[in-house]
């Protein structure tokens, strides 16, 4: 998608701090971290929320998990927590399907 936020980062057509890509994932620190790991994980292909994912992104969004569990580890995280929103009205602003990893502090319940 050519106006996608996401899609052009994936695309490095716009910079940003990439922490890891393979050939169906992307992940780079949000540009405006409320953690201090804020890592951003963006799937490759355009999914513009959860809830327009199809049957055949079931192991797409389970490799997106467990890539959120390696990139963890790797920052030596013990606790975080991994975030998803589904529509403005839970807060999604690019409509490009990504999670949120956040840690390195205590992380309060509930979380707004």
């Amino acid at each position: 998608m050519p106006d996608c936020l996401f899609c052009r980062i994936v695309a490095r057509e716009i910079p940003a701090q990439y922490v890891c890509e393979d050939e169906d994932f992307v992940a780079f620190r949000d540009i405006s971290p409320k953690a201090p790991t804020h890592v951003l994980i963006v799937p490759r292909k355009h999914i513009p929320k959860l809830s327009q994912a199809s049957e055949e992104d079931v192991t797409l969004l389970g490799r997106m998990q467990r890539l959120a569990a390696r990139i963890a580890a790797e920052a030596g995280l013990e606790s975080w927590r991994l975030v998803l929103n589904n529509g403005r009205g839970a807060g999604q602003s690019v409509f490009h399907l990504h999670y949120h990893l956040l840690g390195g502090r205590p992380l309060l319940w509930p979380p707004g």
